[in-house]
């Protein structure tokens, strides 16, 4: 899966480690998805999407 999450982040200029603790997780989850290595939960994708103030269609490129 592909995102768009680093690309976000450096918009808002956000570190890792602050995203993690804006949507709850460790900055390590963070890294692991930034590199497509860990695919998100639903509830985790919304929190990500939501503080980028997107969709998550528009954060995350799901496989066909």
């Amino acid at each position: 899966m592909k995102n768009r999450i680093k690309e976000l982040r450096a918009k808002l200029n956000i570190t890792q480690e602050d995203l993690a603790n804006l949507v709850g997780v460790r900055r390590e989850t963070i890294v692991f998805l930034e590199q497509g290595k860990y695919n998100p939960s639903l509830l985790l994708a919304r929190g990500i999407a939501k503080i980028f103030k997107k969709k998550i269609e528009d954060v995350f490129e799901f496989d066909d």
